[in-house]
């Protein structure tokens, strides 16, 4: 990838694909082109067509997608599924039709099935029953991976995949109900601890296992595999280790400074009961994710205080 070379980030607001353009940037790849979804919007083909015959982006980072938490995934089951397909056969399709270098198109954990082994193998995909709380989203992304496969088998095209655990830092999500498990928990122990609360209630019984990489690690492996990895198998991005729900609860609430209790509201659900992921293909290309736990949490809470304090 020449440092010379017209890169777009589908995505750049969102918390992977700001990660991106930091870290693409940091690099010294400055000719980065990014839309806001009022510019371009990419469920619309004939207008992600009109962008590609416009700007003529040598790679593409698809890191766009309609996100959310366990709540949000399980109400709005078919935004999910329709606006995900939209996103990525655009992009993807698009970036075949115009003659595109190399695409990364960023998947999910969730595409591997509920009671999966652990640590969770590239080649479970397909193996078993999906999460029902989050199906459409892992459907989509499932997708993703396959027309990336297909369009590199039929036309020879460069696309890869990656796919993530769960990821957390600057400009995540810290909707109430729309987020994921980490910011959520942030936002609720700083509130609690605000109002100086008595206890802050979680979702679920505290067992399940969570896996959880700081965004600018992602946005590291994912510039590392586009300048290095060209293969047809999709790659796992995780930490290495994972932590349950209770004690990652316990360590926000310490970072954030709560001093009250922790309660298990063990009536909602807990989702997938375990999810690690077996990085070792990646891992032993030579890159390892820098950012410790607790050291990203504090990094995380620093960002959400500037925009939420």
């Amino acid at each position: 990838m020449e440092k010379i070379a017209k890169i777009y980030v589908a995505g750049h607001r969102g918390m992977v694909g700001s990660a991106i353009v930091r870290e693409l940037n940091r690099l010294g790849y400055h000719n980065v082109v990014v839309k806001t979804s009022a510019e371009l919007d990419l469920r619309n083909q004939s207008a992600v067509d009109a962008f590609y015959s416009t700007e003529k982006p040598d790679y593409v980072f698809v890191a766009a997608a309609k996100v959310g938490g366990i709540l949000a995934n399980n109400t709005y089951r078919a935004e999910f599924l329709y606006d995900n397909l939209c996103i990525q056969n655009n992009l993807i399709h698009g970036a075949y039709v115009h003659g595109v270098k190399k695409l990364l198109f960023l998947g999910s954990s969730c595409i591997y099935p509920k009671l999966a082994p652990q640590p969770l193998k590239e080649e479970y995909l397909l193996s078993g029953c999906l999460e029902p709380t989050n199906e459409p989203y892992a459907i989509a992304k499932i997708t993703g991976i396959k027309m990336c496969e297909a369009y590199r088998d039929q036309y020879g095209c460069n696309f890869i995949s990656a796919m993530p655990t769960n990821m957390y830092g600057p400009n995540d999500n810290y909707h109430p109900e729309n987020s994921h498990v980490l910011p959520a928990l942030i936002r609720k122990f700083h509130e609690a601890k605000t109002l100086n609360a008595p206890e802050v209630v979680v979702w679920g019984d505290g067992s399940p296992m969570r896996e959880f990489l700081y965004a600018d690690d992602l946005a590291n492996a994912l510039v590392y595999l586009m300048l290095n990895y060209n293969e047809r198998d999709f790659v796992n991005v995780g930490y290495g280790s994972d932590i349950t729900i209770g004690d990652l609860a316990q360590t926000i609430g310490e970072i954030v400074g709560f001093k009250g209790g922790i309660v298990f509201d063990d009536s909602k659900p807990n989702g997938t009961p375990k999810k690690l992921m077996d990085s070792s293909r990646l891992f032993a290309t030579g890159w390892k994710p820098q950012t410790a736990l607790n050291d990203g949490i504090r990094l995380a809470y620093t960002d959400f205080l500037s925009k939420h304090s």
